[in-house]
């Protein structure tokens, strides 16, 4: 399992030339079936645009797609597609809507107005680094829960809220193949006494 960049959630830009707007909204999903909704969302919202381009990236598969959406072959879908790949990004896609303006741009002006308006969208979006990580689980007396979560937090471990009965359920995330030497402290501190479960590896942000 490797890390990966992707962005959180959705982030929009815009770019105009010659009358022509061109709005673009980039959205951060893990399927196809995630991109199409996504796209067909833009599409609703844009009923009247001429022209809707799109391109995704995804890790699964390893899939890319592009669409110029009408407009003339590589001056839309795949400026957008390259903007994609120079960002370093993926798990995402970028929708760029284009409402004509009357006016002619050319294929040179074309191709500039979608990298534009798709890199607008990218750079206003909130970027994250994906890691696999392991979610820790362990119960403790009121004793020790201070010294515990001063332990969790040193190690890198972020912790969710605490659950509070007769004894403190604490739960936390860390980077996965990091948590050994954390494991040896809460043994020693818990004299061997305080057992910690420890899930399999998933990715999540960080």
């Amino acid at each position: 399992m490797e890390e990966y960049r992707t962005i959180r959630g959705t982030a929009s830009g815009e770019y105009e030339e010659k009358k022509s707007r061109f709005l673009a909204a980039a959205a951060h999903v893990e399927s196809e079936e995630e991109a199409v909704a996504f796209l067909e969302q833009i599409r609703a919202a844009n009923r009247t645009a001429r022209h809707n381009v799109y391109a995704y990236k995804l890790r699964a598969g390893n899939r890319e797609r592009y669409s110029d959406d009408g407009e003339p072959a590589k001056t839309a879908g795949t400026p957008v597609l390259e903007v994609i790949g120079h960002s370093g990004l993926t798990d995402l896609i970028v929708v760029v809507t284009r409402y004509f303006g009357g006016i002619l741009l050319g294929t040179g002006g074309l191709v500039r107005a979608y990298t534009s308006a798709a890199s607008s969208a990218l750079e206003a979006a909130e970027k994250v680094t994906v890691q696999p990580v392991v979610r820790l689980s362990t119960t403790v007396d009121y004793s020790l829960y201070e010294r515990v979560t001063l332990l969790v937090a040193a190690a890198g471990g972020r912790l969710a809220d605490p659950e509070f009965t007769d004894r403190v359920s604490l739960q936390w995330q860390m980077r996965a193949g990091t948590q050994g030497e954390l494991l040896e402290q809460l043994r020693e501190l818990t004299r061997g006494q305080g057992k910690v479960e420890v899930s399999e590896p998933f990715y999540g942000p960080v």
